[in-house]
């Protein structure tokens, strides 16, 4: 387990700012240390605990881009077209019959090697059959549709770096390579609590004054797609010290707990007191709207993020604390979330010096071109405000004000996981 001093979160400033804590996990979190190994099948979104070299070059060797006809540069013809004969036929997977000779085109397959003596092909679409000859127009350039050995990647080249959270593309590649095991670290242990009298979980009876929980839910989906281990440890109820119990017996099982709610500062919300009673907790208030309560701090070694109860709010500062917490702990590469720009189709006013994030939807105007449409309603705990958008738009500390037409920041909900 990664094990934290009590004090690696600490932060002097009155209230954080978004990149303020983004920067702090990442340079205090200790990454876990154990690797395994997986098949290749089962290493979409693992962090690679190993650079991978190439052991071949890619292509590995030189082959023709399309269907055609292959000849030798020496042989392209000069100002009208010429026939030659044809003298063999290249297939993918097999063999040249032979090396091509002066005067000669050989019929060649996409992917095919090329045989000894050419360096070109014409593509069939350019050519004609005449007399048993082919006949190949001028202006060919010399080298044209061949992919050379090692044109994508050379031998010996660092192809992916440790600390890379795998995507398909990067699987792809190492098939390529035709390794089958890769080394990842293990994936990251999260606990995983909602706290709340008020709250049960799905499948149990409901009171008149009780929520079914989904943040929990969400959560551990959320948890899910970062490749994590998460144990689903329930609900916990508004007592200190059945808070404290429960935090302190999971903290040496795992590498992050995370729970939701009960980290305001009302009466009832007992989640700061629980923590400091058993470890070490910074509350942070964080320059971010919605979701500005969000506590983190240590508990035996084992880092804390306590997120809001409103959803979405709980949803927001997972993407900033959360994401980045998983990230550090596997040793991955820093991902940095980068907003496309789009249109605004709405207005809005916020205050300086925090970040907003305001739920929208994308659509065509009428000029062709793409804007985002804000939610019709405000509010932290509307659960369909991030059903029924496509993603945030994120509005710097620096904005006051935004008008239809303005150029602002879409992160679409896919890129944030």
């Amino acid at each position: 387990m990664a094990q934290l001093s009590d004090d690696c979160f600490a932060f002097g400033g009155p209230m954080m700012s978004v990149d303020e804590a983004v920067g702090l996990i990442a340079a205090r979190v200790t990454p876990v240390r154990e690797v395994e190994t997986v098949a290749l099948v089962n290493a979409d979104g693992r962090v690679l605990a190993r650079d991978i070299a190439a052991p071949l070059p890619l292509p590995p060797f030189t082959n023709s881009a399309v269907d055609g006809y292959a000849l030798s540069s020496r042989d392209l013809p000069q100002g009208n077209e010429q026939a030659f004969p044809v003298g063999g036929r290249v297939q993918a997977g097999g063999d040249a019959a032979g090396p091509v000779r002066p005067g000669q085109a050989m019929r060649i397959f996409t992917g095919a090697p090329m045989p000894d003596g050419a360096d070109t092909v014409f593509m069939q679409e350019d050519v004609r059959l005449e007399d048993g000859n082919v006949v190949l127009p001028a202006g060919l350039k010399p080298g044209a549709n061949v992919r050379p050995a090692g044109e994508d990647i050379p031998a010996g080249h660092a192809a992916l770096r440790a600390g890379r959270r795998l995507r398909p593309q990067d699987v792809a590649l190492v098939a390529a390579f035709g390794l089958t095991q890769l080394a990842v670290v293990r994936r990251i242990r999260v606990a995983v609590f909602s706290t709340g009298n008020e709250l049960v979980s799905p499948g149990e009876a409901r009171g008149a004054a009780q929520l079914f929980d989904s943040n929990r839910f969400m959560l551990m989906a959320m948890l899910a797609r970062l490749g994590c281990e998460v144990s689903d440890l329930g609900i916990l109820r508004d007592d200190r010290a059945a808070l404290a119990r429960g935090l302190q017996q999971v903290a040496a099982r795992h590498d992050l707990i995370l729970t939701t709610g009960g980290v305001s500062t009302g009466e009832e919300d007992h989640v700061k007191a629980a923590v400091e009673s058993v470890g070490k907790l910074v509350l942070w208030r964080m320059a971010i709207k919605p979701g500005r309560p969000v506590a983190m701090g240590v508990i035996g070694g084992t880092p804390f993020v306590g997120l809001p109860g409103n959803p979405v709010a709980s949803f927001v500062t997972f993407v900033h604390v959360v994401r980045p917490t998983v990230l550090a702990l596997a040793g991955a590469v820093p991902e940095a979330l980068v907003p496309m720009p789009v249109r605004a189709g709405f207005s809005y006013k916020k205050k300086i010096a925090r970040r907003e994030y305001v739920r929208v939807s994308l659509r065509k105007a009428a000029d062709g071109g793409v804007e985002a449409v804000k939610f019709l309603r405000e509010g932290a705990g509307l659960l369909s405000s991030l059903v029924d958008t496509d993603g945030l738009v994120e509005l710097g500390e620096d904005v006051t004000q935004v008008e239809p037409g303005q150029t602002v920041g879409f992160l679409p909900y896919a890129s944030l996981l």
